[in-house]
């Protein structure tokens, strides 16, 4: 038996909107692939970020029923990566403590770590809520 649950915040879905040409808040609803694509395309040249606005209430639903809730908070794990993933601290705060500190001395292993966390934060965050 699954449990569904609130697992994303629409306010910061609109939030990391604001910066949506990066593509944030489709890495937030678990959508790397496209994410990515609007990273690089900022946002399908603006378009594709527009038509996100109207979008982000499905995406929301889609992560709450995709996404497992528990102790760690995909909202506030998703703010600590935002600005502090260079240091680890998303990943001190999911119980990570070993790569957390190694993130700090590395800076999130160069960057190369901190972009991975971008890609599998959500999925990271499900498996320590399922051991729980």
């Amino acid at each position: 038996m699954t449990l569904t649950g609130d697992t994303h915040s629409k306010t910061i879905g609109y939030i990391l909107w604001l910066f949506g040409f990066t593509g944030a808040h489709r890495f937030y609803y678990g959508k790397p692939v496209t994410g990515t694509i609007w990273f690089f395309t900022l946002g399908l040249l603006g378009i594709g970020w527009l038509i996100d606005l109207f979008l982000i209430p499905s995406m929301d639903r889609q992560a709450d029923l995709r996404f497992q809730p528990g102790v760690v908070n995909y909202s506030v794990a998703w703010i600590l990566l935002t600005f502090l993933g260079l240091f680890g601290i998303h990943r001190m705060y999911m119980g990570k403590w070993f790569t957390g500190l190694l993130y700090l001395c590395t800076l999130g292993l160069l960057g190369i770590g901190y972009l991975y966390d971008y890609w599998t934060l959500n999925d990271q965050i499900t498996i320590v809520n399922r051991s729980t």
